[in-house]
């Protein structure tokens, strides 16, 4: 017999939100985190807590992305969740993120707003996956470090489909599958996404005009990298300059 949603309701209640969320730090390669409607951490898991390079929760209490990223990524990060909190949703996006190392790794991420009891949104949380770490983790996902790598380091120029299922050693459709299967879009979506993270960036970090940004990040006509980044990131480029020269 199936449980009923009132028998469900009953036993989550029971069980309490702080056990369910203890829940991701049995997920290594997942990093979790809530944070009020200001952007600050007010719980974080083990492997969020290891990214951040705090040693405990009670560090992380209180921090916002200001405080252990650049200021650039920072800032991308809380507009984000201001947009989430407004009703965007983020399911699996591809974006740059720091490491413990200091370098810059790439990361799937996913934000969804949190509700009190009467349906109030007072915060966001979200999950985010580093994609080396993820590669190395799925059966399979091997036959894409080839490709991405190569999507990675040549994002700026015309990539053909058919030669990166070539480099990868897979027919087109098999390459799609894997694709959808291990990063949940195209290798178009992947390809585009990844010029459109390193824009984002050469907004935040040069004064370079838009449309050699454009040029720069493997888009051969302005007007459509313009729309591309409006869809992706729901405005303009022009707009997302200025508000992140904004105080």
């Amino acid at each position: 017999m199936s449980l009923k949603h009132t028998e469900i309701d009953y036993f989550l209640d029971k069980v309490g939100a702080q056990q369910l969320i203890s829940m991701f730090d049995l997920l290594p390669d997942i990093l979790f985190w809530i944070k009020d409607a200001d952007s600050k951490i007010i719980y974080a898991n083990k492997s969020f807590q290891a990214h951040i390079g705090v040693n405990n929760l009670e560090q992380a209490i209180g921090l916002s992305d200001y405080d252990f990223a650049p200021t650039h990524l920072a800032r991308q990060f809380v507009m984000d969740d201001q947009r989430v909190m407004a009703g965007q949703l983020v399911d699996d996006r591809l974006e740059m993120n720091i490491l413990k190392s200091g370098d810059l790794g790439w990361f799937t991420t996913s934000k969804r707003p949190l509700f009190d009891q009467k349906n109030n949104i007072i915060g966001s949380y979200g999950t985010s996956r580093h994609l080396e770490k993820t590669s190395r983790a799925l059966s399979g996902m091997h036959a894409l470090k080839i490709p991405v790598e190569y999507i990675r380091a040549q994002y700026m120029k015309n990539i053909c489909i058919v030669e990166l299922a070539e480099i990868a050693h897979l027919s087109v459709s098999a390459l799609e599958r894997r694709f959808k299967k291990y990063l949940h879009k195209t290798p178009k979506q992947y390809i585009n996404e990844v010029r459109l993270e390193h824009a984002r960036r050469l907004l935040t970090e040069t004064a370079m005009p838009i449309s050699a940004i454009a040029s720069e990040t493997g888009y051969t006509d302005p007007s459509y990298f313009t729309r591309q980044f409006t869809n992706f990131f729901a405005e303009t480029p022009s707009e997302f300059r200025r508000s992140y020269q904004s105080p």
